[in-house]
């Protein structure tokens, strides 16, 4: 007897897919961001198409139809089977074994006392001294001297391998007069929901010790945003954006920073039309953050971790985007454009601009620079710095260093 159809679950999207870097493996690589599961897995090139089927509608056996016609052999069904096991034992579909993964995960977090560091020992090394010299040689880069007057600075979220010579030009804008401040981070939240802002009361810890975060800050803010927040986000647990910033704030001024840590989602909807604000939760939350901003003045300092554009093919373009050539050479123009906006304080220009042809720059810093232009409409940018870096071979991500003023 026939056995029935069984339904494939949906493959998750929000996965890093990616060319597999290893030589002898070529495929896509696909890994998990969140950090549900630890699994990362390379599909052979034959079988990436495969992975359209699941998609939560289509069956086993239109898989198996497929790869029969494709193969033009009979016996696929272990294939087949293989293949689903290998997704969900990995954690990469909509069933049981994610569900799990992803509640266990959820509840560690909100249960930590602490929120420790995610990227040590992959994006900059994990023992303290090894760090202090590794930052104390890219700090060496910084060309100009202290400036004085500061309301915040913009530095990029890249790895800071890729990055350092535009790190060191936004934190070597900072003087020691800074150090006692209330630092607002705001990040960009990469795997957050669009339109919302992902809060933590937890301190930080990297190799160089532990923050202190202004809980009081944190609680009123969320309370006055209401519906705008999410309290304890998990994503600030695997975040870079904020924690990147952490470690050059604590090479600067010691470990027991004070900070106000805020991961700004995208304004996905508001590219297509509108503005931000058009959305009440986020009306709610600029309001808050600028009532902030109004009450506490200068005992704040605004530190935003932010890329700019990101072209190539693993960006989703047609062509692969090489430093200095082509494409990106009319991205640095564009990005100019943008940063020509800020340093006038426009933030409905810079949001027009961010619009133009749905954002096909892909600026991931846009909710960040907007929110704090909302929030601090006196700040004017200066760009102290500005790069572009080839991530691979056919992909490349553009940042700068700003520092912002008040006028």
């Amino acid at each position: 007897m026939e056995a029935m159809p069984e339904t494939l679950p949906r493959l998750r999207m929000d996965l890093d897919f990616m060319p597999s870097p290893v030589a002898d493996r070529p495929g896509l690589l696909i890994r998990d961001p969140y950090r549900y599961t630890d699994a990362t897995l390379i599909v052979p090139p034959g079988l990436v198409q495969c992975l359209q089927f699941f998609d939560g509608v289509q069956t086993d056996q239109d898989l198996r139809a497929a790869l029969v016609e494709l193969t033009g052999d009979l016996r696929v069904g272990g294939v087949v089977e293989h293949l689903r096991q290998t997704l969900s034992e990995a954690g990469f579909v909509h069933d049981r074994v994610y569900e799990s993964l992803r509640a266990d995960r959820h509840a560690l977090f909100a249960e930590a006392q602490r929120r420790e560091a995610s990227h040590a020992g992959m994006a900059y090394p994990e023992e303290p001294e090894a760090l202090r010299a590794t930052l104390g040689g890219y700090m060496a880069e910084a060309a100009a001297a202290p400036l004085a007057g500061l309301t915040g600075i913009a530095a990029p979220h890249i790895s800071p391998e890729g990055g350092y010579r535009t790190y060191a030009a936004a934190y070597g804008a900072l003087g020691q007069e800074y150090k006692d401040r209330v630092f607002v981070i705001l990040g960009t939240s990469h795997y957050g929901e669009p339109e919302r802002f992902g809060l933590t009361v937890k301190p930080f810890v990297t190799p160089l010790g532990q923050t202190r975060t202004e809980r009081e800050l944190v609680e009123r803010l969320a309370a006055d945003a209401g519906d705008a927040v999410k309290l304890e986000d998990y994503c600030q647990a695997v975040e870079h954006s904020i924690e990147f910033q952490v470690v050059f704030l604590q090479h600067l001024f010691g470990s027991d920073i004070r900070i106000l840590p805020v991961l700004c989602g995208s304004f996905a909807h508001s590219i297509r039309a509108g503005r931000p604000e058009d959305d009440a939760n986020v009306q709610r939350f600029f309001g808050a953050l600028g009532e902030t901003a109004a009450r506490e003045g200068e005992r704040l300092f605004w530190v935003l971790g932010i890329d700019m554009a990101h072209m190539g093919r693993r960006y989703g373009d047609p062509f692969a985007a090489r430093v200095g050539e082509g494409a990106m050479e009319e991205v640095a123009r564009a990005d100019r454009r943008r940063i020509g906006l800020l340093e006038d304080g426009d933030a409905a220009g810079f949001w027009a601009a961010v619009q133009e042809n749905g954002d096909v720059l892909k600026w991931c810093g846009s909710a960040p620079l907007y929110t704090f232009l909302k929030a601090v409409p006196a700040a004017r940018a200066r760009l102290l710095g500005y790069e572009q870096w080839n991530i691979d071979e056919q992909s490349a991500v553009s940042f700068g260093a700003l520092a912002f003023e008040k006028r």
